[in-house]
């Protein structure tokens, strides 16, 4: 079996090829909100090429409505014979929501704590690098708590570019140290270091709270930018780029 799993974030769409647990194809795209369900349609077939034939089921998450919207309408008119599952609420997902809204939670936030749970257990915290950097928390008994939102890595760069008078757009990469010498890696140090700073002082203060011991809770990094920060990090247990991937097909098979 082969599953077609869709994140479709703010700012890029991931998609992968499943084989059971294994990935054996993944694409990141822009999250385009012009993009009409028959352009859609067309993407994913030239991404798939000849092995679109094979594709027998699609799971999607999504965090832009008006893309999830155009998604509904390709997988009608474009994949009818093809089981689909949309992560939303009333879907199975086998992971309680403890929240004073569960309904306003991301699908794809869902997605990674169910994720983490089941490949790695309880307590658990994910850390998402993306348009935003997210924090979900999962507890010994495999509940999703809660977290934390705090501006993405890009977005910040962009906006300190906009906002300075005299800064500019940089490359985002890992300077060669953390006292700049010059204004360009003094951005990029502010950003790559300030953000890892940032990540150890919330999970450190997440572990707290949750108290449990540290050696206990497995911290995992996902997203497309978490290969930035991941080495300067020293409270991530794992590095898992499909988690999210991961949890779609774990959604896909509940409600099979």
């Amino acid at each position: 079996m082969s599953l077609l799993a869709a994140d479709i974030g703010n700012s890029h769409t991931f998609v992968g090829l499943l084989d059971g647990a294994e990935v054996t194809a993944h694409w990141r795209v822009a999250t385009d909100e012009r993009r009409t369900a028959d352009e859609w349609s067309v993407l994913l077939r030239g991404l798939l090429a000849d092995r679109v034939a094979d594709v027998d089921g699609i799971a999607v998450c999504a965090t832009v409505p008006a893309v999830l919207h155009e998604w509904r309408e390709m997988l009608e008119r474009h994949f009818p014979d093809v089981a689909a599952i949309v992560v939303e609420p009333g879907v199975r997902t086998g992971i309680p929501v403890l929240m004073d809204n569960p309904r306003e939670v991301g699908s794809d936030r869902i997605v990674n704590s169910l994720a983490a749970a089941t490949l790695y257990g309880g307590p658990a915290i994910v850390v998402d690098f993306g348009t935003a950097t997210t924090f979900d928390v999962v507890n010994g008994k495999g509940q999703y708590v809660g977290g934390a939102i705090s501006p993405g890595i890009e977005i910040s760069l962009e906006a300190l570019g906009r906002r300075g008078a005299q800064l500019r757009k940089v490359e985002l990469v890992r300077p060669r140290s953390v006292i700049a010498k010059n204004t360009v890696e003094a951005l990029q140090s502010g950003m790559v270091f300030g953000v890892a700073a940032q990540v150890e002082g919330l999970v450190a203060r997440m572990i707290a709270e949750l108290g449990e011991p540290a050696a206990d809770v497995t911290v995992i990094s996902t997203g497309h930018l978490a290969s930035l920060l991941v080495d300067d990090c020293g409270c991530f247990t794992v590095h898992s780029p499909w988690l999210t991937l991961q949890g779609l097909r774990l959604v896909f098979e509940r409600n099979s």
